[in-house]
């Protein structure tokens, strides 16, 4: 803006280099970097979502605070690696890096601080000093669920008593039975009486060696 004459300037078009790649956000030039670079950012965050997934619990891995910290200075240099002159203070991924993020919504409600949550399961509070098998027992293949909740918001939602798998194949069953029902009401009472096992004659029939007699013309 041109405090003498009052008139914006025209922004001046970024160069764009060879791997130019538009951003939909309009925040970066779209300068991307090169597709094996990129490559190694895309396999570092991979590695880095793998320690909290949930085949962490069915493989039996524990996930520490330290292999977490690893994976993020991990992601860190690979964003190093590919923009060697630093991201703009206002790119959201040196923002996530430098934990300044504004969060919204649902996503804030899932950032909870360490010393502000408590540990929940069974409806009950877990406390601190106390140790997992006192609750649980020592049985090594016990398995629950328990949840983060902030300190003094009370338990948190239970758990629903069937999985969404287990809801849909319910659903899926009820309807077959249903259609099953109203096919049945929609026959004839007496449809039996047509059945070979009902015929009156089919006894007299199996000693004549005659069956059924059809005197209409084919």
């Amino acid at each position: 803006y041109d405090v003498g004459t009052g008139t914006v300037a025209p922004r001046s078009r970024s160069e764009r280099g060879p791997n130019y790649r538009p951003d939909p956000t309009e925040r970066r030039t779209g300068n991307a970097p090169t597709d094996e670079i990129a490559a190694v950012i895309k396999r570092t965050v991979e590695d880095g979502r793998a320690l909290v997934s949930e085949r962490q619990v069915q493989m039996k891995r524990a996930t520490t605070a330290k292999s977490l910290e690893e994976a993020v200075n991990n992601i860190r240099g690979a964003v190093m690696i590919a923009y060697p002159m630093g991201l703009p203070d206002y790119d959201l991924v040196r923002q996530i890096l430098e934990e300044r993020e504004e969060l919204e919504g649902a996503a804030a409600m899932q950032v909870l601080d360490g010393g502000a949550a408590s540990l929940w399961c069974f409806n009950k509070e877990l406390q601190k000093e106390k140790l997992l098998s006192d609750y649980v027992g020592k049985n090594d293949k016990t398995k629950v669920v328990a949840k983060l909740q902030k300190k003094g918001a009370g338990a948190p939602q239970r758990e629903p008593i069937v999985s969404e798998d287990e809801q849909k194949a319910m659903i899926a069953f009820y309807h077959k039975k249903q259609q099953e029902a109203e096919k049945l009401a929609l026959e004839d009472e007496d449809a039996y009486l047509h059945s070979q096992w009902a015929n009156p004659k089919a006894l007299k029939s199996a000693f004549t060696g005659i069956g059924e007699v059809s005197w209409k013309a084919r």
